[in-house]
C-alpha cells in the first residue's frame, strides 16, 4: 500500500510533463499554420483589341415616305389599291373624273393639227416665192412676207404642242399613282369625294418599309469622351462597325444595320444629339414607330484590359479595389479605375497592367500581405490542393 502511495506523485508528475510537452507542441505548430500559403485562384490579366459600344435607345422610322395628294381638281372615280397592300412606283392608286381634261386635250390636238396644215401651206409658199424672186417675177417685199408667214407658222405649231403636251400631262394627273415603291396606308377618301390641287390633306400615304431607319439618341457628354478618347489615340475610329439591334422583348434582329450619320446639332432641351442607322426590314418585322435599342460601336481599343468583375471590389469609401498576387507570393491591395462593363468583365482604365495576376476566387480568405499559392483559372489543381468556393 504504502509503495503504491509513493508511486502516484511520480504518475502524477510524469502527466504533467506529458501536458506541457503537448502544449508547447501547439504553440509552435500555430505560427506554421498561420504563415501557410492560402490557396487562390488568379487570372493574368492580358492586353487584347475590345470593340467599345454603346447601348442606345430608339425608334423605327420608314426608309421612304411620300404623303399621296391630288394634282388636279376633280371627282374620285376610283379607288384603284386595296388599303396596307404592297404597291410599286406609278402604279395607280386612285381614277379622277377625267372627262374636262380629256376634251381639253382633244380641244389642244385639233389646234395643233391646224397649226400644222397651215405651216404646210405656209412653207408651200415660201419656196415658190423663192423660186419666183430669182426671176423677178415677185417683189423682195412679198418674198420676205413669205418667208414671215413661215417663220409665224413653225412658231404657232410649237405652241400648239406644247398646249397638247400640257392638255395631256393634266389628263395624265387624273390618274394619282405612286410615287415610291412601299405599303399604303388607309385611305382618307371614297369614290365621289371631290379633291382638289394640292389640298392639305393626303389622300394616303406610302412607307417604303426596306431598309428602315433607327433614329437613336446620344447624350452629347458621350460624344465630348469619345472624341477626346480618339484624339490622345486611345480609341480607333470604326464607323463602319455592324450595329446590333435589340427589339422591345430583348430579343437580337437578325439583321445587322449600319450607321448613317450623327446629327450636327444638340437639343437643348435634353442634351442629346441625333444618330441615324440603316437596317435591312426583308420581313417587314419593323414598323415605324416601334421602340429598339441599339448597340453602336463607339471604336477600337487595341491594348485593353479586361478583368473579371468578381475580381473587383469596393473598399468602405466606395473606391474599386483588387487583390493581386505579388512576385513574391503575397496579396496586395491595388485601387483601379473601371470605367464599363463589357460581358462579364470590367474594363480597367488605371491601376492594373498586363501580367498582373488578379484574384477572383478565395477573397474571404486573404488579407494584404498574406501568402498565397496562386492557380491559373481553368488549370487543374494542384495535387492535394481544397478546392475553392467562388466568392
Amino acid at each position: 500500500m504504502s509503495s503504491l502511495n509513493a508511486a502516484r506523485p511520480w504518475v502524477f508528475s510524469g502527466v504533467l510533463v506529458t501536458f506541457a510537452a503537448l502544449t508547447a507542441c501547439s504553440k509552435q505548430e500555430a505560427p506554421l499554420q498561420g504563415n501557410q500559403p492560402i490557396p487562390v485562384t488568379v487570372v493574368t490579366l492580358q492586353s487584347q483589341p475590345v470593340t467599345l459600344t454603346r447601348e442606345l435607345p430608339g425608334r423605327s422610322t420608314a426608309f421612304l415616305v411620300a404623303e399621296v395628294r391630288p394634282q388636279v381638281n376633280g371627282i374620285i372615280a376610283k379607288r384603284l389599291f386595296t388599303e396596307g397592300s404592297l404597291v410599286k412606283e406609278g402604279q395607280p392608286l386612285y381614277q379622277l373624273d377625267d372627262a374636262t381634261y380629256r376634251a381639253d386635250l382633244n380641244s389642244a390636238e385639233a389646234n395643233l393639227a391646224r397649226a400644222q396644215a397651215t405651216l404646210i401651206t405656209a412653207q408651200q409658199n415660201a419656196e415658190r416665192s423663192a423660186q419666183l424672186i430669182k426671176l423677178d417675177a415677185v417683189s423682195k417685199q412679198d418674198d420676205e412676207n413669205a418667208a414671215a408667214a413661215l417663220r409665224q407658222a413653225q412658231a404657232d405649231v410649237k405652241a400648239a404642242q406644247a398646249a397638247a403636251e400640257r392638255a395631256r400631262v393634266v389628263l395624265g394627273y387624273a390618274r394619282i399613282t405612286s410615287p415610291i415603291t412601299g405599303r399604303t396606308g388607309k385611305s382618307m377618301v371614297t369614290p365621289g369625294a371631290l379633291v382638289t390641287a394640292n389640298q392639305e390633306a393626303a389622300l394616303t400615304t406610302v412607307q417604303q418599309f426596306d431598309p428602315m431607319y433607327i433614329d437613336l439618341t446620344q447624350s452629347s457628354a458621350e460624344l465630348l469622351n469619345l472624341r477626346k478618347a480618339l484624339a490622345r489615340g486611345a480609341l480607333k475610329a470604326s464607323r463602319d462597325l455592324p450595329v446590333t439591334i435589340l427589339l422591345e422583348d430583348g430579343t437580337h434582329y437578325a439583321h445587322p444595320g449600319k450607321l448613317a450619320f450623327s446629327d450636327v446639332t444638340v437639343d437643348p432641351t435634353t442634351g442629346s444629339f441625333g444618330l441615324r442607322v440603316v437596317v435591312p426590314n426583308p420581313d417587314y418585322l419593323l414598323l415605324p414607330g416601334m421602340y429598339v435599342r441599339a448597340i453602336v460601336g463607339d471604336g477600337e481599343r487595341q491594348d485593353a484590359l479586361l478583368v473579371p468583375q468578381q475580381g473587383i471590389t469596393r473598399d468602405q469609401k466606395g473606391h474599386s479595389v483588387a487583390m493581386v498576387v505579388s512576385q513574391d507570393g503575397k496579396v496586395e491591395a491595388r485601387m483601379v479605375k473601371v470605367s464599363r462593363a463589357i460581358g462579364d468583365k470590367w474594363l480597367v482604365e488605371e491601376g492594373l497592367a498586363a501580367g498582373d495576376r488578379v484574384i477572383i476566387e478565395g477573397l474571404q480568405k486573404i488579407r494584404p500581405g498574406a501568402p498565397v499559392q496562386a492557380t491559373e483559372a481553368g488549370a487543374p489543381p494542384p495535387a492535394g490542393a481544397q478546392p475553392q468556393q467562388k466568392q
